[in-house]
This record gives C-alpha cells, sequence and structure tokens, in this order.
C-alpha cells in the first residue's frame, strides 16, 4: 500500500480539529484508502478501535442507510459513552439529506466528535451541506496516483533513464489506483470501462437527470479525446452544427460540461490575463482528471502526446497544492501560472525540443513577463536546454523529484 503522504500531510493537522474533514474525487482515486490509513495513524496515537465509527455507503452491510434518519440512528448505536468518537462516511452522498445528520452531530457533540466524509461529486461543497457549515469545514480534493506514486506502487528504480516504458503505461493508462494491481490489458480496460460507466450513469446521467444522452455522450467524447485545448461554448456549438447536429444550445453544452466537472472527470481551468491581471471570461481549458478513460472513449485515437504531457503536469501540479490557471499573453500564452502559499511559477510543456523553431516557440513567451519568479520549460527531452534564466527540465524527472 502507498502511504499518500502529499495528501495526509494535509489533513493531519485537523484530526482533532473541531471541523468537518470533508475529501472529494473521482470513483476510485483512492478516497476510502485515505480514510484508512487516517484511521490507522488515529488508533496507533493512542484512541481504541470501538471509539472509531466507520461506514462505507457502497458496501452491502449499508445499504440499509438510505435517509439522513437512518444514518443518524445507525450512529447513535455506535456511541455509547462520553469518550471522544472520530466518524468516517465513505461515499456519503448515497444518503438523501445527509447534510442534516452531519449538522445535527456536529452541533450535539462538538470537540466531542470528529468528522470525515468522502464523496464523488463537488455538490459535497455547495447547496444545503455549504450553507449549514459554512465556516465550519474544511475540503480536500484526491486524485488518482502520481507518477511517482506509481513508481513507489510497483517498486519503480526513481530514474528517468529508466522510466521511458513505465511513463507510457502511465500515459496511456491513466493513475486510478487499483488498475495497478491488475495482470492484463484486458483486465484493466474492464476495469476502467466499469469505473468510466459508474461515473457517466450514476454521478451524471442519473444524478442530473440528463435527458438528450446522445448529445451528451458526444459532448463528453469531444472533450475527452482533445485535452488541453481552449474550448468556449461557441466553439463547441458551431463544432456540432458543423456536424449532423442542429440547435444545440450554449445552455445545454455549459451545463453538460458543468456536470462533467462537478463528477470530477474533467477539470475546468480559467486564463488569466497576465498584463490585465484578471481573469478572462468564456474561453477556458478543460483538462481529464485520469488519461485512461481516453481508451475508453475512442480506443483508435491517435496520442496526443503533448496534449497528455501537459494535462499530467496541470494534474501533478493541482496533487501538489497548486492553484493554476492559463497564462493569456497578447501573442501567446504561457501554459500554466501556478501558485501556492503566496509564491509563482510558470510552466511550458512540450513533447520534445527538437528544433531551433520549437525552442523559441516555447522559450520566447517568457520573455514578455516581468518579474522574477521561476520559470520553466518541462519536456521529454533527456540533457538541460536551460536559457536565459529560463529552467528547462525533463518531464519524468520533474515528476518523480518534486522540484
Amino acid at each position: 500500500m502507498v502511504i499518500r503522504e502529499t495528501y495526509l500531510k494535509r489533513i493531519r493537522p485537523f484530526y482533532d480539529v473541531d471541523l468537518i474533514k470533508v475529501i472529494t474525487g473521482i470513483r476510485r482515486c483512492g478516497k476510502s484508502t485515505i480514510l484508512r490509513q487516517i484511521m490507522d495513524e488515529i488508533i496507533k496515537s493512542g484512541v481504541k478501535e470501538s471509539n472509531i465509527i466507520y461506514i462505507n455507503l457502497e458496501f452491502p452491510e449499508y445499504f440499509d442507510i438510505k435517509t439522513y434518519r437512518d444514518l443518524y440512528e445507525y450512529i447513535n448505536k455506535k456511541i455509547v459513552n462520553n469518550d471522544k468518537y472520530y466518524l468516517f462516511i465513505d461515499e456519503i452522498q448515497n444518503v438523501k439529506n445527509f447534510e442534516k445528520t452531519i449538522n445535527s452531530y456536529k452541533a450535539k457533540y462538538q470537540d466531542k466528535i470528529s468528522i470525515f466524509i468522502t464523496g464523488s461529486n463537488s455538490d459535497l461543497l455547495s447547496g444545503e451541506l455549504a450553507t449549514l457549515l459554512a465556516g465550519r469545514y474544511v475540503s480536500f480534493k484526491i486524485s488518482p496516483f502520481s507518477f511517482k506514486e506509481v513508481c513507489e506502487f510497483k517498486h519503480y528504480e526513481l530514474d528517468k533513464y529508466k522510466l521511458d516504458e513505465q511513463f507510457d503505461d502511465y500515459l496511456t493508462w491513466g493513475g486510478l489506483p487499483q488498475r495497478f494491481s491488475l495482470n492484463s490489458e484486458t483486465e484493466i480496460r474492464t476495469y476502467l470501462l466499469d469505473v468510466y460507466n459508474s461515473i457517466i450513469i450514476k454521478d451524471i446521467v442519473t444524478r442530473f437527470k440528463v435527458k438528450d444522452i446522445d448529445l451528451f455522450n458526444r459532448v463528453t467524447e469531444y472533450i475527452m479525446t482533445t485535452p488541453a485545448q481552449t474550448f468556449s461554448a461557441d466553439s463547441l456549438t458551431k463544432y456540432f452544427e458543423s456536424t449532423d447536429i442542429k440547435e444545440v444550445s450554449k445552455k445545454t453544452i455549459y451545463n453538460y460540461l458543468e456536470y462533467m466537472c462537478k463528477a470530477h472527470l474533467i477539470n475546468k481551468v480559467n486564463r488569466y490575463d497576465i498584463r490585465g491581471k484578471r481573469i478572462l471570461n468564456g474561453k477556458y481549458k478543460y483538462y481529464l482528471t485520469d488519461l485512461g478513460f481516453i481508451k475508453m472513449i475512442d480506443d483508435s485515437k491517435r496520442k496526443q502526446l503533448g496534449a497528455y504531457l501537459e494535462n499530467i503536469v496541470y494534474n501533478e501540479l493541482v496533487s501538489r497544492g497548486y492553484s493554476v490557471t492559463i497564462g493569456n499573453l497578447k501573442n501567446g500564452e504561457i501554459d500554466f501560472i501556478a501558485l501556492k502559499d503566496g509564491k509563482k511559477e510558470y510552466y511550458q510543456v512540450c513533447y520534445l525540443l527538437l528544433d531551433e523553431d520549437i525552442i523559441n516557440r516555447e522559450f520566447k513567451p517568457f520573455s514578455s513577463i516581468d518579474d522574477s519568479y521561476p520559470k520553466y520549460v518541462l519536456s521529454l527531452d533527456k540533457f538541460n536546454m536551460s536559457r536565459d534564466g529560463i529552467i528547462h527540465l525533463n518531464i519524468i524527472d520533474w515528476l518523480i523529484k518534486e522540484y
């Protein structure tokens, strides 16, 4: 088992703090494993196992818990004394009006109960829960395995010269943790397809009552097979009009994209005007939470290595705790502006710096930025091509060493 220290070190300071710990992320990204690792740490600190209440609402033994009242009654039976209890509820969105129970226990027991909840959609942090618990929760978003975590799980040697094949596998099949325990491509494909269908059917189509399934599938296919592209509702509407689909409303497109984001299938990234110092509305980039789903959509599609690498770098920056935007310039853009703890970093990502034209394309945009924050160009080149104060790094090396 990989100890997911990247996330545990952020959650650990809140184990005994009187705030609800909300852990979100795409299905099968490892939220349950992180809960178990937190429970292990709490037990090792001296807490009795009987004071740990764990409920996984996707396990058959909890299928009778359907409403907030069922949940309340089940927990009530587990609290038998005045000791402090630690409550862990996995995939809590499966309980109708769950926020009422969470709020009631928060009010009733205060610092006598520490509550951890997980869910596979971002609605956990909106609606009534946000209203009832405003200012009384902290949230943590979990991602599939980073490449460094893959190397740890598979016991690979952390050497950029020996990881090309393993990195290609990561590009192709993504980082959902359980797939690394499977032995064949057929098993991996079956597993990923099952996860993907669960997300589409349970977290999107059923939850948001999508009626035009064919259109939704086409929007999903378009977004999923063209990651790291700049999109707007207008551009997607025109695209569909150029095919056999007419009269697609921009509102419908926006809704479908929002549903995909809420299910953590994709992530929307704003474009930031570096000179004007403002967010640009209307055009966004979308990155996949896991690249393995591309093969579930269209196995015949040629690898877009530049876009896939950009997607991986985006996911890595987010998993490291950065807030990320796209940098817009007058005559171009910077792939990523990454902010963390008041510090800023700039990133350009490409496949290979094959010739001077590509080198100029990747390095030149930095000349328009008048500040001293670190500027990086990441590629799969194995030798250092840094110049003019701009740092060039091999992507694999950057991923495994966490610069």
